[in-house]
């Protein structure tokens, strides 16, 4: 088997980490869309040293292919983009209608030309460093003698893909009174959303919302018994860990970048308006997501405990 690196921003590189069949993460120390010609060149003359054979350039973009051309690698590899030729040496032309999943588009590339992807195939799977999980939850002072459920509420891309506040709050409550300890986990942007869960549900949450890094959450996601969460990059992230997962989903849609997960439970109204793919709300009445109440999603995620519990 080929020995596998990986160069991306630190975020990416932090998860990258947990998978086992990384080799090494190198840190990209640039910014989404920093073009940066002189740092991409002086990571390219770097990165020579490696002498690797091989090189998959997920980005469309010119400049993510300019640092494999600029390390010497002899086999460059990405689809066609923003007038790469050159830069790559191996183009695709992406069929999206046979590929629709991101996943299956980025797995493509791994296989020779006009080699079609099997079906079914493995999933992304991240392993959580069970000996960091004790020492962490000490250290943020969260509760450790309760099953746990992670509600994520944040998602980056806009509003229209968060369930609401209150209705987070209210989960909370009843999971409370259920026996569960909650978490509310998220980065630092998610502290307001946090803030106004916290009042809707006074002394029953443990905020970690901007209290934990990456690598971090994700030792503490794998040691929860469940998520509810957004459509996000936790919820990728729950996925891959393979917790019994809601996934509320509102302007975004599952035939893209759906949580790639056995345990998963879709909560999803398609409305006739839905879905529009917008930050915010076009109609300004975010009914795809404010008419998905507590009770539906408390019920998803029993009934998906439940048949875990059975197929156990």
């Amino acid at each position: 088997m080929a020995e596998q690196h990986i160069l991306a921003p630190a975020w990416t590189a932090a998860v990258a980490k947990k998978m086992p069949e990384i080799s090494h993460a190198h840190v990209l120390p640039l910014g989404h869309g920093v073009f940066a010609f002189k740092e991409r060149w002086r990571i390219g003359r770097q990165l020579r040293a490696e002498h690797y054979d091989m090189a998959i350039v997920l980005p469309n973009s010119w400049k993510s292919a300019l640092i494999p051309w600029v390390a010497g690698i002899p086999v460059r590899r990405g689809f066609r983009g923003e007038m790469r030729f050159g830069l790559l040496n191996d183009i695709r032309v992406l069929n999206k209608a046979q590929y629709p999943l991101m996943i299956e588009r980025f797995m493509s590339l791994a296989l020779a030309k006009n080699i079609p992807l099997s079906k079914p195939y493995p999933y992304p799977r991240l392993l959580g460093d069970v000996n960091a999980v004790l020492p962490l939850r000490q250290q943020l002072a969260i509760a450790t003698d309760k099953p746990v459920v992670a509600l994520c509420p944040g998602a980056e891309y806009g509003p229209a893909k968060r369930w609401p506040t209150q209705y987070y709050g209210e989960l909370a409550r009843c999971l409370h009174d259920l026996g569960y300890a909650v978490w509310l986990m998220g980065s630092k942007k998610d502290e307001i959303l946090a803030a106004d869960i916290m009042k809707v549900a006074p002394n029953v949450c443990d905020n970690l919302c901007g209290r934990t890094d990456l690598n971090q959450a994700v030792d503490l996601l794998s040691s929860v018994q469940a998520v509810v969460t957004n459509d996000s990059g936790l919820m990728h992230i729950a996925a891959a860990l393979n917790k019994p997962m809601v996934a509320i989903y509102g302007s975004s849609s599952t035939a893209f970048t759906p949580p790639l997960s056995e345990k998963v439970e879709i909560v999803q109204l398609s409305l006739p308006c839905s879905p529009c793919f917008e930050r915010e709300c076009p109609l300004g009445h975010l009914n795809c997501l404010k008419q998905i109440t507590p009770e539906r999603v408390l019920q998803s995620l029993q009934k998906l405990m439940t048949q875990i519990q059975v197929t156990a």
